[in-house]
């Protein structure tokens, strides 16, 4: 008989009705997972346990990890889940900022309303630059940054919001940015959010396109090295094949 090996499976977590996982999905699945797609704001069940997963991702979204609907409780108390179970965890704007405030940590806007909406440059910190090589311009939408929570470790940040990458554990990370973003969702995100385009420090919807002719190649760069780093690929034995240099970072 010729065995039969389970696909493993990664638990995404998007928060708009026709949100999309996006070159994250498509990288998990070039890497031989499987997506297990949830959006409990519309009534899906996140997992008492991730036993039969191998990981999860948390998206953004345009709501805030301070609002205090039911949906938003639920998804950042769940995050103990994957923290206790020790299980491949990333946090990408809101995700992150779910993640912040769920060890502790403060999210907020800049005092003076200032946003960053387009490309925006990133710098990594010495911890960030011993991980792994970052790009230049990352891709940005969020009116709010997080603070570091006690015990995790600064990556990289920015001018304008100083914290844009952490690390919690060895297998836990939270980034501002969308490594995501395809040239579809781009072309969604500037029609239907349009009206954010106009806030103080957002870049024109020509300045977006022009942009990710000149950055996305690093950027996409970006994604798929920390994808090495983070999850690796799946095996045939349901295994999860981790980049050998990703050693825990202690406080």
């Amino acid at each position: 008989m010729t065995a039969t090996h389970t696909i493993p499976k990664i638990l995404i977590v998007l928060h708009q009705e026709n949100s999309s996982s996006g070159r994250v999905g498509q990288e998990l699945r070039r890497r031989g997972f499987q997506l297990d797609i949830r959006k409990p704001r519309f009534g899906d069940c996140l997992p008492t346990t991730l036993e039969h997963h191998a990981g999860a991702v948390v998206f953004g979204g345009p709501m805030s990890a301070n609002d205090h609907d039911a949906f938003i409780t639920k998804e950042t108390d769940w995050l103990a889940v994957p923290l206790k179970e020790n299980k491949p965890l990333l946090g990408i704007c809101l995700g992150a900022q779910m993640l912040a405030r769920h060890l502790g940590a403060k999210v907020a806007p800049r005092p003076d309303g200032e946003v960053e909406i387009g490309y925006y440059p990133i710098t990594p910190t010495a911890e960030g630059k011993q991980l792994m090589k970052w790009p230049e311009k990352v891709y940005q939408w969020h009116n709010e940054g997080f603070t570091i929570p006690s015990g995790a470790t600064r990556l990289a940040g920015s001018e304008r919001f100083p914290n844009q990458a952490m690390q919690v554990n060895d297998n836990t990370f939270g980034i501002q940015f969308h490594p995501e973003l395809t040239h579809a969702m781009m072309n969604r995100w500037t029609t239907k959010g349009s009206a954010r385009l106009k806030d103080p420090g957002a870049q024109t919807r020509r300045d977006h396109f022009a942009g990710r002719f000149v950055f996305d190649p690093a950027l996409f760069k970006w994604l798929q090295d920390f994808m090495d780093l983070w999850i690796g690929h799946a095996n045939g034995t349901n295994q999860v094949v981790q980049h050998p240099h990703l050693q825990p970072i202690t406080s």
